[in-house]
């Protein structure tokens, strides 16, 4: 995502909640600061139409950070 974004290309990368220490821990290690949705945990047992659910109700923050909001 870094090298993508190095081109112009804008990226967001989107993980389960409980994730939030850990990828930010991962990319100052890394020395990124890549811009970020995260969401409710779990995901693996959703279905189908709470998966939608949550796309749903991260749609805006997922597209205000592509766009630099």
């Amino acid at each position: 995502m870094v090298n993508l974004e190095a081109q112009g290309v804008p990226g967001v990368f989107i993980a389960s909640d409980v994730f939030k220490d850990g990828a930010r821990g991962q990319a100052k290690s890394l020395g990124a600061d890549p811009a970020a949705v995260y969401i409710p945990h779990p995901i693996q047992d959703r279905t189908d139409a709470e998966m939608v659910a949550l796309a749903d109700a991260s749609f805006d923050e997922i597209v205000g950070q592509l766009v630099g909001g």
